[in-house]
């Protein structure tokens, strides 16, 4: 599997995925509902779900076992998205090439439809049916842990205070695992929860996911300082307003790059026991090493 093969396939999986996840958006048509749609329809590589679908595939069980639980992840993406946003966030006016969720609708109704995608979340895992009363239980406690204080929120506000102090490796380190490597993991082991895998399988993918979601926050600051505008639905320089705020202030631009090749190997050496070379897993960190968008 080429890289851009490795594309495809993450396609694949994204078209598969969106097929279910239709079928989970909001039916209301009030302006909340509205933005709910807007934002959940907003494209994006669908990379979680993914992850999701592919370790569930992995250990023995169908994509489509997982989709419950990968939809709720995306949702739980999705209102983090609108609120980074926010004016009170990082202020962004674009969002995947076009207007942020609450310069199209609205700051009010951008706040609510976060808060709404947040709740409809633990809705769908409560009411996944194919699911154990237990099995509902374990996903929500590790959502919910994911997405909070000790996780996404936590990084978020870490990457706010980023912003007015510079960050040692360390802490920038910390703040990505939270903000963008909690989800990551999340998916990860959502896919070995619905799959009933073991203890030696869910490890290896908590330590790929760890690799990878480090790598994608890496790349993601490399294309914020080197991308191009017309790919990544945004100015390049966007996210890189502090010094020592992220990867490539901090090594600079081809260090940041050698750190991306060097994660994308180790998150490879992970996964090499269960999945073979031409595995969407085994692709997928040279593919993110190297994206464009």
């Amino acid at each position: 599997m080429t890289m851009l093969d490795a594309e495809i396939a993450l396609r694949q999986s994204a078209d598969a995925f969106n097929c279910y996840f239709a079928e989970t958006l909001p039916c209301s048509d009030d302006i909340v509902g509205q933005a709910m749609r807007y934002s959940l329809e907003g494209g994006g590589k669908r990379v979680r779900p993914a992850l999701a679908a592919a370790f569930c595939e992995l250990y023995g069980a169908p994509a489509q076992r997982v989709y419950p639980l990968a939809a709720a992840l995306e949702m739980v993406h999705t209102y983090s998205l609108i609120h980074d946003d926010l004016p009170c966030m990082d202020d962004d006016d674009y969002r995947r090439g076009r207007l942020s969720c609450h310069r199209k609708f609205g700051e009010a109704a951008a706040l609510l439809a976060g808060d709404a995608l947040l709740t409809r979340a633990f809705q769908l895992i409560a009411a996944a049916e194919r699911y154990s009363a237990e099995m509902r239980c374990q996903a929500v406690t590790l959502l919910s842990q994911a997405a909070g204080s000790e996780g996404m929120i936590g990084g978020q506000w870490l990457d706010l205070r980023y912003e007015r102090i510079r960050a040692t490796r360390p802490q920038l380190e910390e703040m990505n695992r939270k903000k963008t490597g909690a989800l990551m993991a999340v998916a990860c082991r959502f896919g070995c929860l619905a799959a009933d895998a073991d203890k030696a399988q869910t490890e290896a993918a908590l330590r790929y996911a760890d690799a990878v979601g480090l790598l994608f926050q890496v790349t993601d600051d490399i294309l914020d300082a080197d991308g191009e505008q017309g790919k990544i639905g945004k100015t390049s320089g966007e996210g890189s307003t502090a010094e020592g705020s992220n990867w490539v202030s901090l090594l600079k631009l081809q260090n940041a790059k050698a750190l991306a090749r060097e994660l994308a190997a180790r998150a490879e050496r992970e996964i090499a026991p269960y999945a073979n070379e031409d595995h969407l897993l085994s692709r997928l960190p040279g593919w993110l090493a190297e994206r464009e968008y």
